[in-house]
């Protein structure tokens, strides 16, 4: 089976933004793939900056109730929420990587739902944070195989290790 793949907002907004028809029609092809096989997933954070961006700053934008339309649909790949677990592992990755902390998020989002690849053209593409491969979705043909990416990231704890308690003498 191939590993869960997890959608930034910039390739769902690539769908829908006729003014890059190259960019446009591959991320079309991609979430084709991501439907059609069931591995695709996402965030809250990332639908919340989908639907702003449609709605204000596509141009030509989508009226509210399309841009919903669109989100609601979105809703089936049971996004991750942005809650105290992922904004702990968001920090982490945050100090650990140097990332800013909206990408930290997306990474953290990506390895919370044991996603083996984020789409995305907003980070280094082929970089690796914690068992989470990022490809640009441009680069890497739709007809390529994700099969390289399927094997089990590396288990995220939701809960940092405290070690053995000391003992008091």
């Amino acid at each position: 089976m191939t590993a869960a793949v997890f959608v930034d907002t910039n390739i769902l907004l690539y769908a829908r933004d006729a003014a890059e028809p190259r960019k446009q029609a591959m991320a079309h092809q991609w979430l084709e793939r991501l439907w059609r096989e069931q591995i695709g997933r996402t965030s809250t954070q990332v639908l919340s900056e989908y639907y702003v961006n449609l709605t204000r700053k596509l141009k030509p934008g989508l009226a509210p109730e399309e841009a919903w339309d669109d989100v609601h649909a979105l809703l089936a790949w049971n996004p991750e929420p942005i809650d105290s677990d992922l904004l702990a592992n968001g920090r982490r990755i945050e100090q650990r990587h140097s990332l800013s902390w909206w990408d930290s998020l997306i990474v953290a989002a990506a390895q919370a739902q044991g996603c083996a690849l984020l789409l995305t053209e907003d980070l280094n593409d082929g970089a690796v944070f914690g068992g989470v491969t990022i490809r640009n979705p441009f680069l890497l043909g739709v007809s390529d195989g994700i099969a390289e990416y399927s094997s089990a990231p590396a288990a995220v704890r939701r809960h940092p290790q405290r070690g053995r308690p000391r003992l008091r003498a």
